[in-house]
Protein backbone atom coordinates (compact mmCIF):
# COMPACT_ATOMS: atom_id res chain seq x y z
CA UNK A 1 0.00 0.00 0.00
CA UNK A 2 0.99 3.44 -0.37
CA UNK A 3 1.11 6.96 0.75
CA UNK A 4 -2.18 7.42 -0.36
CA UNK A 5 -3.92 4.60 1.11
CA UNK A 6 -1.55 5.63 3.92
CA UNK A 7 -3.07 8.74 4.86
CA UNK A 8 -6.45 8.04 3.94
CA UNK A 9 -6.91 4.87 6.58
CA UNK A 10 -7.84 7.77 9.26
CA UNK A 11 -9.83 10.50 8.03
CA UNK A 12 -11.07 9.79 4.43
CA UNK A 13 -13.53 12.06 2.89
CA UNK A 14 -15.25 9.52 0.78
CA UNK A 15 -12.20 7.82 -0.94
CA UNK A 16 -9.38 7.52 -0.55
CA UNK A 17 -7.43 11.03 -0.17
CA UNK A 18 -4.48 11.00 -2.23
CA UNK A 19 -5.17 8.73 -4.68
CA UNK A 20 -6.77 9.89 -7.84
CA UNK A 21 -10.10 9.09 -9.11
CA UNK A 22 -10.04 5.53 -10.54
CA UNK A 23 -6.81 4.58 -9.04
CA UNK A 24 -7.97 3.57 -5.42
CA UNK A 25 -7.06 -0.23 -6.32
CA UNK A 26 -3.38 0.59 -7.57
CA UNK A 27 -2.83 2.78 -4.29
CA UNK A 28 -3.99 -0.90 -2.07
CA UNK A 29 -2.29 -3.03 -4.31
CA UNK A 30 -1.19 -4.65 -0.69
CA UNK A 31 -4.82 -5.71 -0.48
CA UNK A 32 -6.74 -8.26 -2.17
CA UNK A 33 -9.84 -6.85 -4.33
CA UNK A 34 -12.80 -7.77 -1.82
CA UNK A 35 -10.72 -6.10 1.02
CA UNK A 36 -10.10 -3.02 -0.88
CA UNK A 37 -13.74 -2.55 -2.13
CA UNK A 38 -14.81 -2.92 1.66
CA UNK A 39 -12.44 -0.49 3.11
CA UNK A 40 -13.15 2.06 0.57
CA UNK A 41 -17.15 1.68 1.50
CA UNK A 42 -16.63 1.55 4.94
CA UNK A 43 -13.91 4.81 4.79
CA UNK A 44 -16.40 6.60 3.20
CA UNK A 45 -19.60 5.83 5.05
CA UNK A 46 -17.66 6.37 8.26
CA UNK A 47 -16.87 9.69 7.33
CA UNK A 48 -20.53 10.89 5.77
CA UNK A 49 -21.45 9.54 9.62
CA UNK A 50 -18.99 11.38 11.41
CA UNK A 51 -19.61 14.68 9.14
CA UNK A 52 -23.24 14.29 9.77
CA UNK A 53 -22.69 14.04 13.39
CA UNK A 54 -20.55 17.12 14.11
CA UNK A 55 -23.04 19.21 12.12
CA UNK A 56 -25.67 18.11 14.10
CA UNK A 57 -23.56 18.80 17.32
CA UNK A 58 -22.68 22.34 16.01
CA UNK A 59 -26.47 23.07 15.70
CA UNK A 60 -27.17 21.94 18.83
CA UNK A 61 -24.19 24.37 20.31
CA UNK A 62 -25.32 26.94 18.21
CA UNK A 63 -29.19 26.83 19.58
CA UNK A 64 -27.99 26.12 23.13
CA UNK A 65 -26.17 29.77 22.99
CA UNK A 66 -28.41 31.77 20.75
CA UNK A 67 -31.21 31.17 23.83
CA UNK A 68 -28.75 31.95 25.82
CA UNK A 69 -28.13 34.93 24.60
CA UNK A 70 -31.69 36.14 23.07
CA UNK A 71 -33.56 39.31 24.03
CA UNK A 72 -37.19 38.66 22.58
CA UNK A 73 -38.43 36.23 20.64
CA UNK A 74 -38.34 38.00 16.81
CA UNK A 75 -34.24 38.24 17.51
CA UNK A 76 -34.32 34.15 18.18
CA UNK A 77 -36.88 33.86 15.07
CA UNK A 78 -33.97 36.00 12.70
CA UNK A 79 -30.80 34.32 14.56
CA UNK A 80 -32.46 30.93 13.56
CA UNK A 81 -33.80 31.13 10.20
CA UNK A 82 -29.81 32.10 8.97
CA UNK A 83 -28.46 29.33 11.20
CA UNK A 84 -30.63 26.73 9.25
CA UNK A 85 -30.94 28.46 5.63
CA UNK A 86 -27.19 30.24 5.39
CA UNK A 87 -29.20 32.83 3.35
CA UNK A 88 -28.49 36.55 3.57
CA UNK A 89 -32.00 37.89 5.68
CA UNK A 90 -33.02 40.96 5.41
CA UNK A 91 -33.91 42.54 8.20
CA UNK A 92 -35.75 45.86 9.72
CA UNK A 93 -33.13 48.76 9.62
CA UNK A 94 -31.91 49.06 13.38
CA UNK A 95 -28.20 49.37 14.02
CA UNK A 96 -29.13 46.99 17.21
CA UNK A 97 -30.76 44.03 14.59
CA UNK A 98 -27.68 45.24 12.09
CA UNK A 99 -24.99 44.22 14.75
CA UNK A 100 -26.52 41.18 15.42
CA UNK A 101 -26.61 39.38 11.75
CA UNK A 102 -23.11 40.97 11.05
CA UNK A 103 -22.22 38.93 14.40
CA UNK A 104 -23.91 36.11 13.18
CA UNK A 105 -22.79 36.20 9.57
CA UNK A 106 -18.86 36.66 10.56
CA UNK A 107 -19.83 33.70 13.23
CA UNK A 108 -21.03 31.63 9.89
CA UNK A 109 -18.55 32.38 7.61
CA UNK A 110 -15.91 31.24 9.33
CA UNK A 111 -16.58 27.33 9.80
CA UNK A 112 -20.02 26.21 8.79
CA UNK A 113 -19.79 22.69 6.17
CA UNK A 114 -15.92 22.14 6.81
CA UNK A 115 -13.78 19.92 8.76
CA UNK A 116 -13.77 22.27 11.96
CA UNK A 117 -17.51 23.54 12.46
CA UNK A 118 -16.31 25.16 15.71
CA UNK A 119 -12.81 26.93 14.44
CA UNK A 120 -12.81 30.72 15.59
CA UNK A 121 -15.04 30.41 18.22
CA UNK A 122 -12.31 30.87 20.96
CA UNK A 123 -13.89 33.93 22.30
CA UNK A 124 -17.31 32.67 22.49
CA UNK A 125 -19.12 32.00 26.28
CA UNK A 126 -19.58 28.40 25.30
CA UNK A 127 -18.83 26.64 28.32
CA UNK A 128 -15.60 24.37 28.13
CA UNK A 129 -15.79 20.66 30.45
CA UNK A 130 -13.17 19.87 32.61
CA UNK A 131 -10.99 18.40 29.82
CA UNK A 132 -11.08 21.56 28.03
CA UNK A 133 -13.86 19.92 25.43
CA UNK A 134 -17.01 22.71 24.06
CA UNK A 135 -20.55 20.89 25.08
CA UNK A 136 -19.10 18.42 26.63
CA UNK A 137 -16.22 15.91 26.60
CA UNK A 138 -15.46 13.57 23.99
CA UNK A 139 -18.54 11.03 23.94
CA UNK A 140 -19.12 11.44 27.58
CA UNK A 141 -20.80 8.54 29.02
CA UNK A 142 -22.11 10.17 32.00
CA UNK A 143 -20.61 8.18 34.86
CA UNK A 144 -17.12 9.03 35.04
CA UNK A 145 -15.25 8.31 38.18
CA UNK A 146 -15.01 11.22 40.78
CA UNK A 147 -11.90 11.08 43.01
CA UNK A 148 -12.38 13.13 46.52
CA UNK A 149 -10.45 16.18 46.93
CA UNK A 150 -8.34 14.68 49.68
CA UNK A 151 -7.20 11.58 47.81
CA UNK A 152 -6.29 13.14 44.68
CA UNK A 153 -4.11 15.55 46.89
CA UNK A 154 -2.35 11.93 48.50
CA UNK A 155 -2.07 11.05 45.12
CA UNK A 156 -0.18 13.55 43.68
CA UNK A 157 1.96 13.74 47.12
CA UNK A 158 3.08 10.48 46.03
CA UNK A 159 4.13 10.87 42.42
CA UNK A 160 5.67 14.04 43.21
CA UNK A 161 8.01 11.83 45.49
CA UNK A 162 8.85 9.05 42.79
CA UNK A 163 8.99 12.03 39.99
CA UNK A 164 11.94 13.08 42.24
CA UNK A 165 13.35 9.83 42.99
CA UNK A 166 12.22 8.52 39.34
CA UNK A 167 15.05 6.36 38.69
CA UNK A 168 15.40 4.92 42.07
CA UNK A 169 11.36 3.88 41.58
CA UNK A 170 11.91 2.59 38.35
CA UNK A 171 14.68 0.11 39.54
CA UNK A 172 13.45 -0.69 42.83
CA UNK A 173 9.38 -0.60 42.82
CA UNK A 174 8.28 -0.68 39.12
CA UNK A 175 5.42 -2.51 40.19
CA UNK A 176 4.70 0.13 42.54
CA UNK A 177 4.81 2.23 39.72
CA UNK A 178 2.92 0.03 37.43
CA UNK A 179 0.08 0.10 40.43
CA UNK A 180 -0.26 3.93 40.46
CA UNK A 181 -0.76 3.84 36.83
CA UNK A 182 -3.46 1.76 36.89
CA UNK A 183 -4.86 3.87 39.60
CA UNK A 184 -4.66 6.66 37.29
CA UNK A 185 -2.12 9.67 37.14
CA UNK A 186 -2.76 12.87 38.97
CA UNK A 187 -4.41 15.38 36.53
CA UNK A 188 -1.74 18.03 37.24
CA UNK A 189 1.00 15.58 37.06
CA UNK A 190 -0.01 13.87 34.04
CA UNK A 191 1.73 15.54 31.50
CA UNK A 192 5.24 15.04 33.37
CA UNK A 193 4.52 11.44 34.35
CA UNK A 194 4.03 10.57 30.33
CA UNK A 195 7.63 12.61 29.49
CA UNK A 196 9.26 10.41 32.26
CA UNK A 197 7.57 6.98 31.88
CA UNK A 198 8.09 7.14 27.89
CA UNK A 199 11.97 8.19 28.19
CA UNK A 200 11.37 11.13 26.52
CA UNK A 201 12.94 13.23 29.19
CA UNK A 202 16.06 11.81 28.75
CA UNK A 203 16.02 12.04 24.80
CA UNK A 204 15.53 16.05 25.72
CA UNK A 205 18.43 15.93 27.82
CA UNK A 206 20.36 14.26 25.69
CA UNK A 207 19.56 16.19 22.56
CA UNK A 208 19.63 19.87 23.85
CA UNK A 209 18.38 22.17 21.41
CA UNK A 210 17.51 19.71 19.04
CA UNK A 211 14.05 20.75 18.35
CA UNK A 212 14.89 24.25 18.78
CA UNK A 213 16.74 23.89 15.43
CA UNK A 214 13.98 21.64 13.78
CA UNK A 215 11.26 24.33 14.36
CA UNK A 216 13.92 27.18 12.55
CA UNK A 217 14.12 24.91 9.49
CA UNK A 218 11.01 25.26 6.92
CA UNK A 219 10.03 21.92 6.32
CA UNK A 220 9.37 19.93 3.27
CA UNK A 221 6.87 21.70 1.00
CA UNK A 222 5.09 17.81 0.76
CA UNK A 223 4.70 17.26 4.61
CA UNK A 224 4.05 21.20 5.28
CA UNK A 225 0.74 21.04 3.20
CA UNK A 226 -0.62 18.42 4.46
CA UNK A 227 -0.02 18.92 7.59
CA UNK A 228 -1.38 22.45 7.82
CA UNK A 229 -4.93 20.82 5.89
CA UNK A 230 -5.18 18.49 8.86
CA UNK A 231 -4.67 20.82 11.55
CA UNK A 232 -8.45 21.96 12.03
CA UNK A 233 -9.52 18.71 11.88
CA UNK A 234 -7.70 17.45 15.11
CA UNK A 235 -10.39 17.54 18.56
CA UNK A 236 -11.94 20.59 16.53
CA UNK A 237 -13.99 20.82 20.05
CA UNK A 238 -11.60 21.77 22.09
CA UNK A 239 -10.57 25.22 23.07
CA UNK A 240 -6.79 24.38 22.34
CA UNK A 241 -7.64 24.03 18.84
CA UNK A 242 -11.07 25.55 18.19
CA UNK A 243 -9.43 28.65 16.62
CA UNK A 244 -8.26 28.25 13.06
CA UNK A 245 -3.99 29.65 13.26
CA UNK A 246 -4.77 29.99 17.07
CA UNK A 247 -1.46 28.59 19.79
CA UNK A 248 -2.36 24.67 19.52
CA UNK A 249 -2.69 24.63 15.78
CA UNK A 250 0.64 26.49 15.93
CA UNK A 251 2.15 24.37 18.32
CA UNK A 252 0.30 21.05 16.53
CA UNK A 253 1.79 22.35 13.29
CA UNK A 254 5.55 22.72 15.04
CA UNK A 255 5.32 19.33 16.52
CA UNK A 256 4.57 17.31 13.55
CA UNK A 257 6.94 19.33 10.86
CA UNK A 258 10.01 18.94 13.60
CA UNK A 259 9.12 15.31 13.33
CA UNK A 260 8.97 14.70 9.31
CA UNK A 261 12.82 17.05 9.51
CA UNK A 262 13.48 14.15 12.45
CA UNK A 263 12.42 11.79 10.25
CA UNK A 264 12.26 12.30 6.62
CA UNK A 265 12.38 8.74 5.83
CA UNK A 266 9.21 8.06 7.38
CA UNK A 267 7.46 11.66 6.49
CA UNK A 268 3.86 12.40 8.16
CA UNK A 269 0.61 10.20 8.93
CA UNK A 270 -2.65 11.72 9.31
CA UNK A 271 -2.84 9.37 12.47
CA UNK A 272 0.49 11.26 14.24
CA UNK A 273 -1.64 14.59 14.52
CA UNK A 274 -4.18 13.19 17.08
CA UNK A 275 -1.34 11.41 19.31
CA UNK A 276 0.52 15.01 19.33
CA UNK A 277 -2.34 17.05 19.77
CA UNK A 278 -3.21 14.87 22.97
CA UNK A 279 0.18 15.22 24.09
CA UNK A 280 0.19 18.71 23.71
CA UNK A 281 -3.13 19.16 25.71
CA UNK A 282 -0.87 17.97 28.85
CA UNK A 283 2.70 19.11 27.93
CA UNK A 284 5.08 21.96 26.27
CA UNK A 285 5.53 21.97 22.33
CA UNK A 286 9.11 20.29 22.94
CA UNK A 287 8.40 17.62 25.35
CA UNK A 288 5.70 16.96 23.15
CA UNK A 289 7.45 16.73 20.39
CA UNK A 290 9.84 14.06 21.79
CA UNK A 291 6.49 11.97 23.07
CA UNK A 292 6.00 11.99 20.21
CA UNK A 293 9.40 10.39 19.26
CA UNK A 294 9.39 7.72 21.88
CA UNK A 295 5.71 6.31 20.70
CA UNK A 296 6.81 6.42 17.31
CA UNK A 297 10.44 4.49 17.90
CA UNK A 298 9.37 2.55 21.19
CA UNK A 299 5.71 1.72 21.46
CA UNK A 300 4.91 1.76 17.83
CA UNK A 301 7.27 1.10 15.75
CA UNK A 302 6.52 0.86 12.32
CA UNK A 303 2.81 2.20 12.31
CA UNK A 304 3.26 5.59 10.69
CA UNK A 305 5.77 3.97 8.13
CA UNK A 306 4.43 3.77 4.17
CA UNK A 307 2.99 0.34 3.35
CA UNK A 308 1.06 0.16 7.16
CA UNK A 309 2.83 -3.21 7.26
CA UNK A 310 3.38 -2.96 10.94
CA UNK A 311 -0.27 -2.22 11.50
CA UNK A 312 -1.34 -5.45 9.27
CA UNK A 313 0.60 -7.39 11.11
CA UNK A 314 -0.55 -6.41 14.40
CA UNK A 315 -3.82 -6.74 13.43
CA UNK A 316 -2.96 -10.38 12.80
CA UNK A 317 -2.09 -10.56 16.35
CA UNK A 318 -5.36 -9.12 17.82
CA UNK A 319 -7.13 -11.87 15.36
CA UNK A 320 -5.24 -14.85 16.52
CA UNK A 321 -5.03 -13.52 20.43
CA UNK A 322 -9.13 -12.86 19.98
CA UNK A 323 -9.31 -16.58 19.69
CA UNK A 324 -8.22 -17.36 22.67
CA UNK A 325 -10.02 -14.82 24.42
CA UNK A 326 -13.31 -14.80 22.83
CA UNK A 327 -14.03 -17.83 20.39
CA UNK A 328 -17.22 -16.69 19.65
CA UNK A 329 -16.11 -13.82 18.17
CA UNK A 330 -13.44 -15.27 16.46
CA UNK A 331 -15.59 -17.33 14.57
CA UNK A 332 -18.20 -14.61 13.60
CA UNK A 333 -14.96 -12.50 12.12
CA UNK A 334 -13.68 -15.41 10.42
CA UNK A 335 -16.91 -16.33 9.15
CA UNK A 336 -17.95 -13.54 7.40
CA UNK A 337 -14.37 -12.59 6.18
CA UNK A 338 -13.97 -9.02 8.58
CA UNK A 339 -10.01 -8.54 8.06
CA UNK A 340 -8.71 -6.90 11.17
CA UNK A 341 -7.52 -3.78 9.34
CA UNK A 342 -11.32 -3.15 8.28
CA UNK A 343 -12.07 -2.47 12.34
CA UNK A 344 -8.33 -1.82 13.78
CA UNK A 345 -6.91 0.75 12.10
CA UNK A 346 -7.62 3.75 14.16
CA UNK A 347 -7.67 1.66 17.29
CA UNK A 348 -4.50 1.29 17.23
CA UNK A 349 -2.70 3.75 15.20
CA UNK A 350 -4.48 6.51 17.05
CA UNK A 351 -3.94 4.57 20.42
CA UNK A 352 -8.36 4.90 20.89
CA UNK A 353 -8.05 8.72 21.25
CA UNK A 354 -10.69 9.22 18.81
CA UNK A 355 -12.75 6.38 19.65
CA UNK A 356 -12.99 6.10 23.35
CA UNK A 357 -14.85 8.90 25.83
CA UNK A 358 -11.98 11.83 27.17
CA UNK A 359 -12.07 9.67 30.86
CA UNK A 360 -11.02 6.47 29.37
CA UNK A 361 -8.59 7.65 26.96
CA UNK A 362 -6.86 9.09 29.74
CA UNK A 363 -6.74 6.30 31.59
CA UNK A 364 -5.66 3.62 29.14
CA UNK A 365 -2.59 6.11 28.06
CA UNK A 366 -1.96 6.00 31.50
CA UNK A 367 -1.27 2.17 31.51
CA UNK A 368 -0.03 2.32 27.84
CA UNK A 369 2.74 4.86 28.61
CA UNK A 370 3.84 1.96 31.43
CA UNK A 371 3.42 -0.91 30.21
CA UNK A 372 3.28 -0.87 26.55
CA UNK A 373 1.51 -1.72 23.40
CA UNK A 374 -0.24 -4.37 25.18
CA UNK A 375 -2.73 -1.98 26.91
CA UNK A 376 -3.86 -1.11 23.68
CA UNK A 377 -3.81 -4.59 22.85
CA UNK A 378 -6.24 -5.48 25.66
CA UNK A 379 -8.96 -2.52 24.96
CA UNK A 380 -9.51 -3.98 21.71
CA UNK A 381 -9.50 -7.36 22.54
CA UNK A 382 -12.33 -6.19 25.66
CA UNK A 383 -14.27 -4.18 23.08
CA UNK A 384 -14.33 -6.75 20.60
CA UNK A 385 -15.86 -9.29 23.59
CA UNK A 386 -18.49 -7.53 24.30
CA UNK A 387 -19.67 -6.46 21.25
CA UNK A 388 -19.25 -9.91 19.55
CA UNK A 389 -18.83 -12.37 22.77
CA UNK A 390 -22.43 -13.20 22.97
CA UNK A 391 -24.11 -15.38 20.64
CA UNK A 392 -27.56 -13.91 21.55
CA UNK A 393 -26.30 -10.72 20.36
CA UNK A 394 -24.68 -11.89 16.99
CA UNK A 395 -28.09 -13.41 15.42
CA UNK A 396 -29.07 -9.83 14.73
CA UNK A 397 -26.04 -9.38 13.07
CA UNK A 398 -25.64 -12.18 10.56
CA UNK A 399 -23.46 -10.44 8.29
CA UNK A 400 -20.50 -8.61 7.15
CA UNK A 401 -22.04 -4.86 6.97
CA UNK A 402 -24.13 -5.65 9.86
CA UNK A 403 -21.16 -6.63 12.02
CA UNK A 404 -19.27 -3.42 10.94
CA UNK A 405 -21.89 -1.21 11.85
CA UNK A 406 -21.90 -2.83 15.08
CA UNK A 407 -18.39 -2.33 16.24
CA UNK A 408 -18.71 1.32 14.51
CA UNK A 409 -20.87 2.07 17.50
CA UNK A 410 -19.48 0.43 20.80
CA UNK A 411 -21.79 0.80 23.29
CA UNK A 412 -20.98 3.38 25.77
CA UNK A 413 -21.37 1.32 28.75
CA UNK A 414 -18.39 -0.96 27.50
CA UNK A 415 -16.38 2.27 26.98
CA UNK A 416 -17.15 3.64 30.58
CA UNK A 417 -14.18 4.38 32.53
CA UNK A 418 -14.49 2.13 35.86
CA UNK A 419 -15.39 -1.10 33.43
CA UNK A 420 -12.73 -0.68 31.04
CA UNK A 421 -10.02 -0.35 32.94
CA UNK A 422 -10.94 -2.83 35.23
CA UNK A 423 -11.78 -5.36 32.31
CA UNK A 424 -8.36 -4.42 30.68
CA UNK A 425 -6.34 -4.89 34.05
CA UNK A 426 -7.87 -8.41 34.56
CA UNK A 427 -7.52 -9.58 30.95
CA UNK A 428 -4.63 -12.29 30.69
CA UNK A 429 -2.59 -11.00 27.45
CA UNK A 430 1.39 -10.28 28.45
CA UNK A 431 4.13 -9.41 26.12
CA UNK A 432 5.49 -12.58 25.98
CA UNK A 433 1.95 -13.57 24.28
CA UNK A 434 2.40 -10.86 21.96
CA UNK A 435 5.94 -11.21 20.94
CA UNK A 436 4.86 -15.04 20.44
CA UNK A 437 2.61 -14.44 18.07
CA UNK A 438 4.11 -11.89 16.36
CA UNK A 439 6.82 -14.37 15.44
CA UNK A 440 4.39 -16.94 14.01
CA UNK A 441 2.78 -13.85 12.12
CA UNK A 442 5.89 -12.73 11.02
CA UNK A 443 6.62 -15.95 9.42
CA UNK A 444 3.39 -16.17 7.56
CA UNK A 445 3.88 -12.53 6.25
CA UNK A 446 7.27 -13.84 4.62
CA UNK A 447 5.74 -17.16 3.10
CA UNK A 448 3.27 -15.06 1.28
CA UNK A 449 4.48 -11.41 0.88
CA UNK A 450 8.40 -11.96 1.28
CA UNK A 451 10.50 -9.87 3.25
CA UNK A 452 8.71 -6.53 5.39
CA UNK A 453 9.60 -3.71 3.01
CA UNK A 454 10.29 -1.26 6.42
CA UNK A 455 12.22 -2.74 8.76
CA UNK A 456 11.25 -1.27 11.87
CA UNK A 457 13.05 -1.05 15.44
CA UNK A 458 11.92 -3.40 18.12
CA UNK A 459 9.14 -2.91 19.96
CA UNK A 460 9.59 -1.89 23.44
CA UNK A 461 6.86 -2.86 25.90
CA UNK A 462 6.49 -0.44 28.63
CA UNK A 463 8.79 2.12 30.59
CA UNK A 464 10.90 -0.25 31.97
CA UNK A 465 12.29 -1.74 28.96
CA UNK A 466 13.13 1.80 27.50
CA UNK A 467 14.69 2.61 30.50
CA UNK A 468 17.14 -0.74 30.11
CA UNK A 469 17.16 -0.21 26.41
CA UNK A 470 18.74 3.22 26.67
CA UNK A 471 22.37 4.17 28.22
CA UNK A 472 22.54 4.89 31.90
CA UNK A 473 21.34 7.55 32.55
CA UNK A 474 20.04 9.42 36.06
CA UNK A 475 16.59 11.75 35.42
CA UNK A 476 16.50 13.10 38.51
CA UNK A 477 20.07 13.77 38.96
CA UNK A 478 19.21 16.92 39.77
CA UNK A 479 16.77 16.63 42.45
CA UNK A 480 18.71 13.34 44.10
CA UNK A 481 22.46 13.15 43.34
CA UNK A 482 23.03 10.14 45.69
CA UNK A 483 20.49 7.88 43.51
CA UNK A 484 22.22 4.86 42.53
CA UNK A 485 20.94 3.13 39.58
CA UNK A 486 21.26 -0.28 39.00
CA UNK A 487 22.25 -1.81 35.68
CA UNK A 488 21.16 -5.64 34.61
CA UNK A 489 24.16 -7.46 34.50
CA UNK A 490 26.06 -9.79 32.00
CA UNK A 491 26.10 -13.08 31.66
CA UNK A 492 30.15 -13.11 31.80
CA UNK A 493 29.56 -10.26 34.83
CA UNK A 494 27.51 -12.50 36.67
CA UNK A 495 29.92 -15.59 36.37
CA UNK A 496 32.68 -13.33 37.66
CA UNK A 497 30.53 -12.14 40.25
CA UNK A 498 29.55 -15.70 41.24
CA UNK A 499 33.07 -16.59 41.00
CA UNK A 500 34.64 -13.78 43.39
CA UNK A 501 31.89 -14.96 46.19
CA UNK A 502 33.01 -18.63 46.04
CA UNK A 503 36.23 -17.35 46.59
CA UNK A 504 35.63 -14.97 49.12
CA UNK A 505 33.91 -18.41 50.92
CA UNK A 506 36.60 -20.20 50.96
CA UNK A 507 38.67 -18.08 52.61
CA UNK A 508 37.93 -18.79 56.38
CA UNK A 509 41.50 -16.72 57.47
CA UNK A 510 40.93 -14.07 59.68
CA UNK A 511 41.23 -10.41 58.49
CA UNK A 512 44.10 -8.92 60.05
CA UNK A 513 43.69 -6.37 62.92
CA UNK A 514 44.90 -2.80 61.60
CA UNK A 515 45.63 -2.23 65.51
CA UNK A 516 47.47 -4.69 67.39
CA UNK A 517 48.04 -4.56 70.97
CA UNK A 518 50.76 -5.08 72.55
CA UNK A 519 50.07 -8.27 74.28
CA UNK A 520 48.51 -9.90 70.61
CA UNK A 521 50.63 -12.36 68.99
CA UNK A 522 53.08 -11.82 66.20
CA UNK A 523 51.22 -11.71 62.66
CA UNK A 524 52.20 -14.58 60.60
CA UNK A 525 54.93 -13.75 58.45
CA UNK A 526 55.92 -17.06 56.45
CA UNK A 527 53.68 -16.65 53.58
CA UNK A 528 54.74 -12.81 53.14
CA UNK A 529 57.38 -11.95 50.77
CA UNK A 530 60.61 -10.43 52.31
CA UNK A 531 60.00 -6.59 51.24
CA UNK A 532 56.55 -7.00 52.34
CA UNK A 533 57.84 -8.03 55.97
CA UNK A 534 59.69 -5.75 56.49
CA UNK A 535 56.90 -2.91 55.48
CA UNK A 536 54.56 -4.69 57.90
CA UNK A 537 57.34 -4.88 60.88
CA UNK A 538 58.08 -0.79 59.92
CA UNK A 539 54.63 -0.16 60.51
CA UNK A 540 53.71 -1.96 63.25
CA UNK A 541 55.13 0.62 66.01
CA UNK A 542 52.55 2.81 64.89
CA UNK A 543 49.96 1.84 67.43
CA UNK A 544 46.41 3.56 67.23
CA UNK A 545 47.10 5.30 63.89
CA UNK A 546 45.80 4.70 60.73
CA UNK A 547 48.67 6.02 58.86
CA UNK A 548 49.44 2.10 58.12
CA UNK A 549 45.91 1.48 56.28
CA UNK A 550 45.54 2.14 52.17
CA UNK A 551 43.01 4.20 51.38
CA UNK A 552 40.62 0.81 50.54
CA UNK A 553 41.34 -0.74 54.06
CA UNK A 554 40.54 2.67 55.74
CA UNK A 555 37.18 2.96 53.87
CA UNK A 556 36.54 -0.12 55.55
CA UNK A 557 36.81 0.07 58.95
CA UNK A 558 35.71 3.99 59.11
Amino acid sequence: MGEAFRASAIDPPGRCTGAPDGQCISAHRGLDVRTRMELCRVLAQASQSYTNARKQRLYEIRLKRWRQKRNTTADFTTHMAKLQTGNGVQLKDSKSQRGTVENLAEYESSSFGSDSELNGFANTETQADKYGFIGGAQQSTGENEVIPADVLRQREAKWLDMLNSWDKWMAKKHKKVKLRCQKGIPPSLRGRAWLYLSGGKVKKEQNQGKFQELDRQPGDPKWVDVIDKDLHRQFPFHEMFVARGGHGQQDLFRVLKAYTLHRPEEGYCQAQAPIAAVLLMHMPAEDAFWGLVQICEKYLPGYYSAGLEAIQLDGEILFALLKRVSPVAHRHLKKYKIDPILYMTEWFMCAFSRTLPWASVLRVWDMFFCEGVKIIFRVGLVLLKCMLGSQEKLKAYQGQYETMELLRSIEPRYMQEAFLVQEVIELAVSERDIEKEHLSQLRRWKETHGELHCKSPPRMHGAKAIMAAEPPSRQDLKQNPTIIVEVAQTTESKKTAKKTKTEKKKDTSPPLNPYPLPTDPPLPSDNLLPNESQHLQKDTPLQGSNQSLSSAEHDTYL
